[in-house]
């Protein structure tokens, strides 16, 4: 196996490009454990932390730009973010455990591919872009339209997530994330839910979005579970439609981790606890 740091994302995308097996390396908390597990090396392993941009958080258009190789825990103390998407970086700070956190990014966990992945339902709700280079140039998406399925991207042939915009707060907004695991810990979401809420001046919910996690091939927008708080002050009946909503969306796995039951009745309850925090960070009151 080569290992080779690229000086820019220009020449990570040609060594991608060679039609070796190459493999990117930022935080490594996936690919690495992928090598040892799987009992086999790529031939090429391409360190992307020295590019320029990709280990920084910067504001743009009153909004920040996280990039490819920037830590959740670099994201967890940055007080301006978390102030902004505290769903987002509150979904990204799960990931793994303290030591994990300093290492694992995430923009790795959008491009493992993982229907469970924490901060891809975050960062959907918040309507983060991901800006892909590649041989034809370089393009912006919505993080939901990168998702094919587990383990699966679309990115294409010699392209990379160099990083991911997460537009400006609007005022009176507020998002929240959560999952449930079977331990207290450094476990992987049986269920999640994450919501993104604005309110207008009378603090009744103006827009939503509900995404749901690790119950379908990948993260689910839920159209209907936000059409159900949208009018509302959170009020039981609105909790009941997008729980409601929420449960019909699913089309979860059966496995010792959880059973399709339960997996479809805990998606709602996240979901309605996950507004009520949104709710509560935009300025409403329960």
């Amino acid at each position: 196996m080569r290992y080779l740091v690229a000086k820019d994302s220009r020449e990570a995308v040609a060594l991608l490009n060679t039609g070796e097996d190459a493999r990117l390396l930022a935080g490594g908390t996936d690919v690495l454990v992928r090598m040892k597990l799987e009992g086999k090396t790529p031939d090429l392993l391409i360190d992307i932390k020295e590019i320029s941009g990709f280990s920084d958080i910067t504001t743009e258009n009153g909004g920040f730009r996280i990039g490819a190789a920037v830590s959740g825990a670099e994201m967890g103390e940055h007080a301006a973010l978390k102030a902004m998407w505290p769903g987002v970086v509150e979904a990204v700070e799960l990931i793994g455990s303290t030591q994990v956190q300093g290492r694992a990014t995430m923009v790795g966990n959008l491009c493992n591919g993982s229907p469970a992945a924490d901060s891809v339902p975050a960062m959907m709700a918040a309507g983060a872009m991901a800006r892909i280079e590649g041989p034809a140039g370089t393009r912006d998406v919505l993080v939901a339209d990168l998702l094919e399925g587990p383990g699966k991207t679309k990115l294409g042939k010699a392209e990379l997530v160099s990083s991911v915009f997460l537009p400006a707060g609007l005022p009176k907004a507020g998002d929240a994330y959560l999952r449930f695991i079977p331990r207290t810990e450094m476990d992987i979401a049986v269920a999640s839910a994450a919501v993104s809420l604005v309110l207008d001046d009378n603090n009744t919910v103006a827009e939503a979005s509900v995404v749901l996690g690790a119950v379908a091939r990948t993260a689910v927008f839920v159209p209907n579970a936000a059409a159900a708080l949208v009018g509302s002050k959170l009020e039981p009946e609105a909790l009941s439609a997008c729980a409601a909503a929420c449960a019909a969306a699913c089309s979860p796995i059966d496995d010792r981790r959880g059973t399709i039951e339960f997996r479809t009745k805990i998606a709602g309850v996240m979901a309605t606890r996950a507004a009520k925090i949104a709710f509560r960070r935009a300025g409403g009151k329960l």
